[in-house]
C-alpha cells in the first residue's frame, strides 16, 4: 500500500448499534437472592455456588436463627430449595450455615 492509497482509506469505523447483552442467569439469581432476602434474618449472608448443581448457602449467627431459616426455605417457592445441611460457617468461629440445593 503506497503512501496515497492510505490517506484515503477511514481512519474511523462506525460501529453497528450495540445490542443490550441478555443478563437472564444473573436475572434469575437476582430473584433467588431476593426471594431468601426477605424470607431469612436480617443480618443473614447469602451466596450461590455453582459446581454442577446450584447451591444456595446461607450464613446466620444464632442457633435461633439456623432453626428458622430451616423451618421457612424449604416452603418458598413450593419447596424450590431443598437437601438442607448444617455446617460451620467458614472464617466465623460462631457462625452456622446452612446449605440447600436449588431445583432449577
Amino acid at each position: 500500500m503506497n503512501p496515497v492509497e492510505k490517506s484515503q482509506t477511514p481512519s474511523s469505523v462506525d460501529r453497528l448499534p450495540s445490542q443490550p447483552r441478555a443478563t437472564i442467569i444473573s436475572d434469575e439469581l437476582a430473584k433467588l437472592m431476593e426471594l431468601m432476602a426477605d424470607a431469612c434474618p436480617k443480618d443473614a449472608q447469602i451466596s450461590f455456588v455453582f459446581d454442577g448443581r446450584l447451591h444456595a448457602m446461607i450464613d446466620v449467627r444464632t442457633m435461633e436463627e439456623v432453626v428458622a431459616v430451616e423451618m421457612i426455605v424449604p416452603q418458598l417457592a413450593a419447596g424450590l430449595f431443598h437437601s438442607l445441611q448444617r455446617a460451620k460457617a467458614p472464617r466465623h468461629g460462631f457462625g452456622h450455615r446452612i446449605t440447600a440445593l436449588v431445583a432449577r
